[in-house]
């Protein structure tokens, strides 16, 4: 199902199925479309110019190479019509919106992924693209409005107990009314290595604090 955001009157963020709808494109009087995908082709209409963005949705990609290139192109559009989409419009797209926020509209990172998430509230980065975001808010702010720090947790063991441990997994979240953005593993609330914790166990945690 095709789900086209408007984050500002002119700058809209999609999947890749929106552009290819010719009338919605002229609707919305797009003339600029920022297409960071790797197999998705630029549709071809009259006075409509496309900029590619060939980086993979992984957390090892350097999405963070072209946050200026875009956020200039999207800047240099003002006045007329921009769509920046990747596949589904959830962690490629979302990150180049959202550098673009913090560049030219002169946002905090937590402002700009709160502007995002009103508009499109299933945007899902991956750490990677934190991780790229947060040095591109030090290098034009030099510091940082949220920050990242490492939880473990393990999820609540099965009745009978297991030879087998379980698997581990990594996911991002943002804590919401907090500047506290959590990489996790699976494990019991319990168990969550608290700072008094981690001291007494002698784990480290990386974070990036305010």
């Amino acid at each position: 199902m095709m789900t086209l955001s408007q984050i500002t009157p002119t700058l809209f963020l999609s999947g890749a199925d929106a552009p290819l709808n010719a009338a919605l494109m002229s609707q919305k009087g797009i003339t600029l479309i920022v297409n960071a995908t790797l197999s998705h082709a630029c549709p071809a209409y009259p006075g409509v110019e496309c900029v590619r963005v060939p980086v993979p949705d992984l957390p090892s990609a350097r999405l963070g190479d072209h946050f200026d290139r875009v956020a200039e192109r999207i800047h240099g559009n003002r006045g007329r019509g921009t769509l920046v989409h990747c596949a589904v419009g959830m962690s490629r797209s979302p990150a180049l919106v959202m550098a673009y926020l913090m560049r030219y509209r002169a946002v905090t990172l937590r402002q700009a992924h709160r502007w995002v998430q009103d508009s499109r509230p299933f945007v899902r980065l991956n750490a990677g693209f934190w991780e790229q975001l947060l040095q591109y808010e030090r290098r034009l702010y030099g510091k940082n409005t949220v920050r990242v720090a490492a939880v473990r947790e393990t999820p609540t063991p099965p009745p009978a107990p297991r030879s087998v441990p379980p698997q581990q997994t990594n996911r991002l979240t943002l804590v919401h009314k907090s500047p506290l953005m959590i990489r996790a593993s699976l494990m019991s609330p319990s168990q969550a290595m608290t700072p008094a914790n981690k001291r007494r166990r002698g784990t480290k945690s990386s974070s990036i604090k305010v």
